[in-house]
């Protein structure tokens, strides 16, 4: 028989419901282009519809290792997010921001 999750966590020990929630976050902080999407409830129709493209080029889009920084800036701003480059380094962590005009030309 299936139990309520909610149940379930309410059952949890404290620590291990922390583990679980610090496991879930660092996930959240590091996916594809398809995940976030998904994260954002959107299908790639939708997605598509805001870019003014076909579902084919969003399924290409996502499934991309290389890309114009352009186009993932439209996609992220079509999800409602704002692209952010940066560069870490072991004492210091940088923001690109020669982007910063690619961004107003297309808010």
């Amino acid at each position: 028989m299936a139990k309520n999750f909610r149940t379930l966590q309410a059952r949890m020990q404290p620590e291990v419901h922390a583990r679980a929630q610090a496991k879930a976050e660092a996930m959240l902080q590091n996916m594809a282009l398809y995940e976030l999407r998904q994260a954002r409830n959107m299908t790639q129709d939708q997605l598509a519809k805001r870019l003014k493209k076909g579902q084919p080029a969003i399924s290409k889009i996502e499934s991309s290792t290389d890309m114009y920084i352009s186009t993932l800036q439209k996609s992220v701003a079509a999800m409602g997010g704002v692209l952010e480059i940066r560069a870490i380094f072991p004492e210091a962590v940088v923001r690109i921001n020669q982007f910063a005009k690619l961004h107003k030309q297309h808010v």
